[in-house]
């Protein structure tokens, strides 16, 4: 269990934060030991998972949920908000997931689950720093759903509403509708090896699980030989055909991207 300890913000630290949560896991019969480097160095990802192989032999599973907040509206936004966040979120996420997926690939065998957010998926107001690191999280499971593949290594995301003290204000007087305790039961399946799907984000919360994907519409084609070259005003006179959602596709890699457009292009 890795915490720094720090505020909301990211600043100091305590070790009362992990060692609360490992005493709860041997307290419920499990078993956990303590670690507090910070995330957001190289030096402390590799700590972190380093601690894992020296008290248990191996790292199976790497939940990546390390997150401050630094809200502001853009305009507002410090260059020192925008850093602290990723750092925390996204380099965080880097510094981690690399050496533990080393391993995971000598021993054949990983779950990698990502924490990121519907605020960077669908975005939220006074969150680019925070959206723009958890969408980037997301860049990282589409990446390696592919390099994890041939070695057992399934990696996927949620994007969790719970009641946790990063959210506490944005939720308000429903808080107590989005207890943890039923996000937990996602993570643990995404973790398990019964998962053997790889590149899902999965919406978490209430209760409820959904899959976001993304999703290719079929858009407008101009073949650039018989018609001539694409124009503004073609662009423009077929927005709507652009934009339309009927008949999508949900591509799987950029081989699928090119396999919608392959045909049209060579026919």
């Amino acid at each position: 269990v890795n915490d720094l300890g720090g505020s909301l913000a990211g600043e100091g630290g305590s070790h009362s934060a992990a060692d609360v949560v490992v005493d709860e896991i041997k307290a419920a019969g499990g078993e956990a030991v303590a670690e507090y480097s910070s995330v957001s160095t190289p030096e402390g990802g590799q700590a972190i998972v380093q601690k894992a192989i020296d008290d248990y032999g191996r790292v199976d599973i790497v939940i990546n949920n390390a997150g401050i907040l630094r809200d502001k509206s853009f305009t507002k936004m410090e260059i020192s908000d925008i850093e602290a966040v990723l750092d925390v979120h996204l380099r965080g996420a880097l510094y981690v997931t690399q050496p533990a997926f080393r391993q995971m690939r000598e021993q054949a065998y990983g779950r990698i689950v990502m924490t990121s957010s519907a605020s960077g998926v669908l975005g939220n107001f006074g969150q680019t720093n925070y959206g723009a690191a958890k969408m980037g999280m997301v860049g990282m499971v589409n990446v390696l759903k592919h390099e994890g593949a041939k070695y057992n290594i399934m990696v996927n995301a949620i994007a969790p509403i719970a009641k946790t003290r990063m959210t506490l204000e944005l939720l308000g007087p429903m808080a107590d509708k989005f207890d943890p305790s039923a996000v937990a039961p996602v993570v643990a399946y995404l973790a398990s090896e019964d998962c053997t799907m790889s590149g899902e984000i999965w919406s978490v919360g209430g209760g409820s699980v959904s899959r976001f994907f993304i999703g290719l519409t079929d858009g407008y084609f101009k073949h650039p030989d018989n018609e001539g070259v694409l124009s503004i005003e073609d662009v423009a006179e077929h927005v709507d055909e652009i934009r339309a959602e009927d008949g999508y596709l949900v591509p799987r890699s950029n081989q699928d991207e090119f396999t919608k457009l392959g045909p049209k292009l060579f026919d």
